[in-house]
C-alpha cells in the first residue's frame, strides 16, 4: 500500500507539471446539489487523503465534512456513509437503488463479473443463487445438521492445545483458527477435508492467497493512465496465478464428486450444486464455473470471517483479564461441569454473546462492508447522488459513534450489550457488522455457531498468556492488517495452560 500511495503521489506531481489542462475542474450542473466533498487533486482525486487503513482516514474526513460525503477515487465518484441515520437512508429507505455491486477487475477475473452471491449484480439471478445457498446450506435446519462436523474439528484443536499446554509450548492461535474454520467448511461444503498435511492441496492456503490478492488495490480501475503501476506490482499476474490455482483445485473437487455422486447417501453442498447443474430444471441455471464461484463465496464468508472474529475475540479477552474471568464464570455455570462445552449449552451464555457482539462492534468483519453501486439517481438528505456512484458504508465509524455508544465507544466493554435491545440482524442501523437490507449477509448463524462453541471451550479449558506484549504488559497488540477483511497484522502467538485439573 505504501508503494501505491507513493506511486500515485509521484504520478500526480508529473500530471501537475506536464498536463496543466488537468487543473481545470469539471463543472457540475448548477441544478445539482452534491454532498460535501474535500478538495481533490487533478487525476488522482482524493486518493492522497487515504491512509493504509481507509476506514480510519474516511472516519477522520467525515468528522469534518459530515456523515454523507462525496469523494472521487480517480475518475470514480464514491459516496461515504458514516452515521446510523444516513445508513438507514441507504440500506432501508432507498435499499433497492443501492443494491447493485461494482464490478472490479478482481470480480471480473475470479467471479466472471459477479456470477456468485456476494458480488453478483442485483437481479433475479442473484435472488435465485441466494435462495439456493440458504435452503441447502445456511438455513437454521441445515446449520444444526452440521453439528457433528463442528464438534469433531473443535475436539481436534483442543487436543493440539492440550499437547502444547503439557509441553509448555507456544501456539499460533491465528493459524489454528484458520485451520479450524477451513476444515469445517471443507467437510460441510466439499465432503471432506483438504489439508496439506494429508498430502493433498491445502484449501486454506489457496483461499487465503486468493483473498489477499483480491485485497490489493487496483489503481488502474480508478485511474486508467496509471494502470502501469498495477503491472509493475505484478497485480494482474498474481491474480491470474492464484485464480488458476484455486480454479484447478475446485475442478479436481468437482471431478471427484462426478465419480462418486451416484453412491452418495449423504450429499454435501457440492453434490447438491452438481445435481442442479445436471438436471438443468431449476430456476437458477448453473454451469461448472458458477459452482466454483459459489464455493469461493462460502469459504470467504464461512472460513475467513469466522477465523478473524475468533482471533480478535481472544485478543480483546487477553487484553481484558477481568472480562476473561467473567466469561469463564458464565461458561462454567451454564455447562454443568462438563469437560466439553456443547452447542446447546452456549444458548444460555449471555455474557459470551455480549463479548462476541462487542468484538463485532469494534472489529466488524468488513469495516466498510461490501461496496454498493447506485443504479439510478436519488436524492439523499437533500443531496443529489447520481447513478453509477459507488457507495462505502463505514460500519467501523458507525460502531464507534460516541453519540450512540457513549464516551467509551472505543473501549472494549461487553456489558453494554447485556441489557441492550440492539442486535446484528440488520434492523438497527447503529450496529450493522453484517450489513442490512437486501444485500445483508445471509449466513450469520452459520459462522456464529462455530465461533460461539469454539470460544466457550477455549476460555473454559485454558488460561492464556502472550510471551511479551508490545508495551511489556503481557497483553497482545491491536495492530490491524489491510485487505478485504481486517484481521490482526501479526499472528496471535500465545501460551495455553490447561485449567481442567483445577475445575
Amino acid at each position: 500500500m505504501e508503494m501505491i500511495l507513493l506511486s500515485v503521489f509521484l504520478g500526480s506531481v508529473l500530471a501537475i507539471l506536464f498536463r496543466k489542462q488537468l487543473f481545470k475542474r469539471t463543472t457540475t450542473t448548477t441544478n445539482l446539489n452534491p454532498p460535501p466533498s474535500p478538495w481533490r487533486l487533478p487525476v488522482i482525486g482524493n486518493f492522497h487523503q487515504l491512509s493504509l487503513y481507509p476506514h480510519r482516514s474516511l472516519h477522520s474526513l467525515s468528522l469534518r465534512y459530515g456523515p454523507l460525503m462525496l469523494l472521487h477515487f480517480g475518475r470514480v465518484p464514491v459516496l461515504v456513509v458514516s452515521s446510523a441515520e444516513t445508513a438507514h437512508e441507504v440500506l432501508k429507505t432507498h435499499d433497492i437503488k443501492f443494491s447493485n455491486r461494482p464490478i472490479t477487475k478482481g470480480v471480473e477475473k475470479v467471479l466472471n463479473g459477479g456470477r456468485d452471491v456476494i458480488f453478483s449484480p442485483y437481479g433475479e439471478n442473484w435472488k435465485n443463487l441466494k435462495s439456493l445457498c440458504v435452503v441447502h446450506l445456511l438455513s437454521n435446519k441445515m446449520v444444526q445438521s452440521f453439528k457433528k462436523g463442528r464438534e469433531e474439528e473443535i475436539n481436534l484443536m483442543m487436543k493440539d492445545l492440550e499437547g502444547a499446554s503439557s509441553s509448555f509450548s507456544s501456539v499460533n492461535l491465528t493459524k489454528l483458527f484458520i485451520t479450524l474454520t477451513s476444515d469445517v467448511m471443507s467437510k460441510i461444503v466439499l465432503g471432506r477435508k483438504y489439508s496439506g498435511y494429508q498430502g493433498t492441496v491445502d484449501v486454506k492456503t489457496l483461499t487465503r492467497a486468493l483473498v489477499n490478492v483480491l485485497g490489493n488495490f487496483p489503481i488502474g480501475e480508478y485511474i486508467p493512465s496509471f494502470a502501469w503501476i498495477d503491472r509493475i506490482r505484478g497485480l494482474d499476474r498474481k491474480l491470474e496465478e492464484e485464480n488458476n490455482k484455486f480454479n484447478d483445485f475446485l475442478e479436481r473437487v468437482l471431478c471427484e464428486h462426478d465419480d462418486v455422486h451416484e453412491d452418495q447417501a449423504n450429499p454435501d453442498f457440492v453434490d447438491v450444486l452438481l445435481s442442479i447443474h445436471r438436471e438443468n430444471t431449476a430456476r437458477v441455471q448453473l454451469d461448472r464455473s458458477d459452482i466454483k464461484h459459489i464455493i469461493f463465496d462460502m469459504f470467504l464468508a464461512g472460513s475467513v470471517a469466522p477465523s478473524t472474529l475468533l482471533e480478535w475475540t481472544m485478543t480483546e479477552l487477553m487484553g481484558h483479564p477481568e472480562c476473561m474471568k467473567k466469561l469463564r464464570d458464565d461458561i462454567c455455570s451454564c455447562s454443568n461441569g462438563n469437560l466439553h462445552v456443547k452447542e446447546e449449552d452456549v444458548e444460555k451464555m449471555n455474557y459470551l454473546k455480549a463479548v462476541i457482539k462487542e468484538v463485532l462492534r469494534l472489529h466488524p468483519p468488513a469495516t466498510l462492508l461490501v461496496p454498493r453501486l447506485l443504479s439510478e439517481d436519488v436524492k439523499l438528505k437533500g443531496f443529489d447522488i447520481t447513478a453509477g456512484t459507488q457507495v462505502l458504508i463505514n460500519a467501523w465509524a458507525i460502531h464507534r459513534d460516541s453519540a450512540t455508544w457513549g464516551p467509551d465507544a472505543d473501549e472494549f466493554r461487553p456489558e453494554r450489550h447485556l441489557d441492550s435491545p440492539i442486535d446484528f440482524q440488520g434492523q438497527d442501523f447503529k450496529y450493522i457488522p453484517f450489513g442490512s437490507g437486501r444485500r445483508m449477509c445471509p449466513g450469520i448463524g452459520f459462522g456464529l455457531v462455530l465461533v460461539e462453541v469454539t470460544l466457550a471451550n477455549l476460555v473454559k479449558r485454558f488460561n492464556w498468556r502472550v510471551e511479551i506484549g508490545p508495551l511489556g504488559d503481557g497483553k497482545p497488540d491491536l495492530a490491524e492488517a489491510t485487505g478485504i477483511e481486517v484481521s490482526r497484522k501479526f499472528p496471535l502467538i500465545v501460551f495455553p495452560s490447561s485449567v481442567v485439573s483445577h475445575m
